[in-house]
């Protein structure tokens, strides 16, 4: 077997962290001091009697030796060391970054994704995000325990919810997580796994990503404009989504540290000012071996594990490929304490605050929504990233891998994507499955404070007709390089009789590599984007970078991009028979008129609420109806939507449909709707059948009634 590092560096860091001098080694073994040397600057190598010799002096196997691929356990114990108090008598009562995000595992996957895809390691690959939820109970537990050297941490947190607490919040939450480990027998990880990453490269202490993720608060490390975040903020969501504030690491580096790129390990704790057995601790913790270079026993740094060690701390990742392993330990989701529908025995179950199965469902679904389109690749383009979800209960498979597939997630703005990137885009919509596209311009302003001027850059807008998978229609997500969705908002103004659509804007280089103004638009949407990179506006970096007025430019993009769409999916007038010219709105009626009286006694319906219609290009009325469903509807009753003519005289004739279908709140079964229980608000749409018209439908106009078994009108 091929050693992991050539012995003499090897020896020189056993001899550094157990504090012996090659002198030292050299008298315990009863050779010379040059000896030594000539191992270490690799001029000879010992003896196999000597390598036996020098084993027991460093208390380690053979084995160890010879393929050094792990540290000597000579002088260097892993455990916790905490940082002591400040000597001024200061204290922090917590992690602000932290409290900066909820503890929400919709907010960690789009937090920690993001970091993933800004330290993507080969541009041309994409970077692969796995979250393993797993659940331990038992002797699973009791070995986990054992392993994170939980006996030395148990006082901390005692100390920190003795008499309820005095720390409020942090207190609180942790004292929750002791309850679920103890009484209900349970501990939740939660472990995010990046492949095809940098890695957390660097010294313990340097300028690097190591330093930057485990030693330091708000260091994003970040310098390309296409990076997702510069607040360091993100990587709080790690600790924020612990009850216990514990995150262990194990990072595979893209480059060599001491030598050394696989099974770097260590752990944080993040904990507020606490005393215990008298002594004043600060607030964080590392679990990692003593510097041999620091001046304090209290600074621990990472160390290179064995297999074994990495194996029974849950962080044993699936190839040497670089990239790094959070493990969360005591996960939770604040949002999904959603009370649940049917029937939950609060007592009998244990899940009811943390279900790994809604927590895996809610990541999928934060995957699939913030990151669809860095998973869409096209023509010769390979998506930036691939994401997938597993649960595991005490090593079991409880749900199995599930690849998040943005084609499933979000199929419109996915086949959007994907035309753009293969050079198959329309300049109108015309027909089913196509796709749109039409430019948008930012003027960049200048850095500075100048306020005239600036870098054009040509931004792509795409639209395409909305499927139900998508969620609400008529919405405008806009993103930059990095493919992940800033902004989601409704496009204004929208006419009824529109066809459901999608939007997409992609600005900086998201638009093409050779994009006008690219790189300028990356860092200038960049400074607008606030720690949540949720929405793009007045930030105090934009103002310090270009101008107070600087936001401006945003809006007014953003006016354009709703300009652009409405031009893009505007519907053709439909002209009347004396020749002039009537919008399809005019000619819609909602309900058939004046409403009568309601018997005594009679079951009320839904409410038209809304009616979206056009003419489509066959002649048929394709519609879309929003039924609002107040709180004496009993929606056990079928209802069923009526299509008719509106005609001057005589009684309405009927326009049959042709396709019916539920598009949220209801399903159709032969004709009528059968409304979920508990819903709301219904939405339904229908084609009328053409063949079956009495008139020509661009002669008259529409109206939908509602009609139950009894036939009741609303």
């Amino acid at each position: 077997m091929e050693a992991a590092e050539g012995f003499g560096p090897w020896l020189a860091r056993q001899l550094k962290n157990a504090r012996k001098s090659q002198t030292d080694l050299a008298e315990e073994l009863g050779m010379t001091r040059a000896a030594v040397s000539a191992w270490i600057v690799g001029r000879s190598v010992p003896r196999d009697e000597t390598i036996r010799r020098i084993a027991e002096v460093l208390r380690t196997d053979l084995e160890t030796i010879h393929t050094r691929s792990a540290d000597a356990q000579v002088g260097l114990p892993v455990s916790w060391y905490h940082r002591p108090a400040h000597a001024d008598g200061g204290r922090e009562y917590g992690n602000a970054a932290a409290f900066a995000f909820e503890a929400d595992v919709s907010v960690l996957a789009r937090e920690a994704t993001q970091n993933s895809l800004d330290a993507r390691l080969d541009p041309a690959e994409p970077v692969r995000v796995r979250y393993t939820l797993h659940e331990l109970t038992g002797e699973a537990l009791a070995r986990f325990r054992e392993a994170v050297d939980w006996e030395r941490l148990l006082p901390h947190y005692e100390a920190l919810t003795a008499e309820n607490g005095k720390q409020g919040k942090v207190s609180r939450t942790i004292a929750a997580g002791l309850r679920d480990m103890y009484q209900h027998d349970r501990l939740v990880l939660l472990r995010v796994d990046d492949y095809n990453a940098t890695g957390l490269t660097g010294g313990d202490y340097d300028n690097g990503l190591f330093a930057a993720v485990v030693r330091r608060q708000l260091d994003s490390h970040k310098k390309g404009p296409g990076a997702g975040g510069s607040y360091g903020l993100g990587k709080a969501t790690l600790w924020a989504t612990s009850r216990l504030g514990l995150v262990l690491i194990n990072s595979t580096l893209s480059e060599p540290h001491e030598g050394r790129t696989e099974r770097r390990l260590i752990g944080r704790l993040d904990l507020p000012w606490r005393e215990v057995d008298g002594q004043e601790f600060a607030g964080p913790a590392w679990f990692g071996r003593p510097d041999p270079d620091a001046r304090s026993a209290d600074v621990a740094r990472s160390w290179w594990a064995d297999e074994e060690t990495v194996e029974k701390l849950r962080l044993t990742r699936e190839s040497a490929a670089p990239g790094t392993s959070f493990l969360i330990v005591g996960a939770h989701d604040v949002a999904s304490l959603a009370p649940v529908t049917g029937t939950f025995d609060e007592e009998e179950s244990p899940e009811d605050d943390d279900s790994i199965h809604r927590m895996h469902a809610r990541l999928v679904d934060a995957l699939g929504r913030n990151f669809w389109a860095a998973m869409t690749g096209g023509g010769v383009h390979k998506p930036h990233l691939e994401a997938s979800v597993r649960t595991y209960r005490n090593d079991e498979v409880l749900i199995a891998e599930e690849r998040v597939d943005p084609v499933v997630t979000q199929p419109s703005r996915t086949r959007a994507l994907r035309a753009f990137l293969e050079g198959d885009t329309v300049d109108r919509l015309t027909g089913p499955g196509q796709v749109a596209r039409a430019s948008v311009q930012l003027n960049v302003p200048l850095h500075g404070g100048q306020v005239r001027g600036g870098v054009p850059h040509e931004a792509v807008l795409l639209v395409t007709h909305a499927e139900d998978a998508d969620g609400r229609p008529n919405r405008l997500v806009s993103m930059r390089g990095n493919r992940m969705t800033v902004k989601d908002s409704a496009v204004t103004n929208v006419p009824i009789g529109t066809n459901p659509f999608q939007a997409i804007l992609l600005t900086g280089r998201a638009a093409g590599e050779d994009a006008p103004g690219a790189e300028a638009a990356e860092e200038f949407l960049r400074a607008s984007e606030p720690p949540e990179h949720n929405k793009w506006g007045q930030t105090e970096e934009l103002r310090l970078t270009y101008s107070p007025s600087a936001h401006r430019r945003i809006a007014a993009m953003t006016t354009a991009a709703n300009s652009a769409v409405r031009d893009l999916v505007a519907v053709p007038r439909a002209k009347r028979r004396s020749g002039g010219e009537a919008k399809i709105a005019g000619r819609l009626k909602v309900g058939g008129g004046t409403k009568k009286a309601r018997p005594a006694g009679t079951a009320a319906l839904p409410e038209l609420d809304n009616v979206d219609a056009l003419i489509d290009n066959t002649g048929a009325w394709s519609v879309t109806v929003d039924l609002r469903v107040s709180p004496g509807v009993d929606t056990d009753r079928p209802v069923t939507p009526i299509a008719k003519f509106d005609v001057r005289s005589g009684p309405r004739p009927a326009a049959p449909w042709k396709d019916l279908v539920a598009v949220s709140g209801c399903e159709v079964v032969d004709g009528s709707l059968h409304l979920s229980p508990g819903s709301r608000k219904v939405v339904f749409r229908g084609v009328t059948d053409v063949s079956r018209h009495p008139v020509r439908a661009q002669l008259t106009g529409l109206v939908v009634e509602l009609r139950s078994g009894k036939g009741e009108q609303a």
